[in-house]
């Protein structure tokens, strides 16, 4: 596959070519989607389509540090109920609240974080009456 063009041959008469030859020598068989339409067709074209399915595959952030913040707190939060054991829930709590620190030290650009360190013990309070009436029905 690392066979050079040779002179004289137009590009696409060259690469039609090698895709004819490796079609007959069964390169192209049981490709992986083979058969199934392309994703997106449906969509129309979007020039930035690239940029959208790498912040989608890779999970990249284009939020604000302190928006950005404002989820993690608001998903830590969430998950919480599914932690078993208060030591596990204190220490999700008290790496949130070392974040939230930190955030607010640094960040300068975007808007300001409007949030302070969590009350943890006001929170595994709350977390250990929601397990127990969880238990009592």
């Amino acid at each position: 596959m690392a066979e050079r063009k040779p002179p004289g041959i137009p590009w696409d008469a060259w690469i039609e070519q090698r895709i004819h030859e490796a079609d007959e020598q069964g390169a192209l068989d049981n490709l992986p989607g083979s058969g199934r339409p392309l994703p997106g067709l449906e969509a129309g074209y979007d020039p930035d389509w690239w940029v959208k399915q790498f912040v989608q595959r890779e999970g990249v952030s284009v939020l604000p540090p302190a928006l950005e913040l404002l989820r993690k707190v608001e998903r830590v939060l969430a998950d919480l109920s599914r932690l078993p054991t208060e030591a596990q829930v204190r220490e999700q709590l008290v790496a949130l609240n070392a974040e939230i620190a930190k955030v607010n030290a640094r960040t300068l650009e975007g808007p300001a974080t409007r949030l302070g360190v969590l009350d943890v013990d006001s929170i595994i309070t709350g977390w250990r009456a929601r397990r127990a009436a969880g238990r009592s029905r």
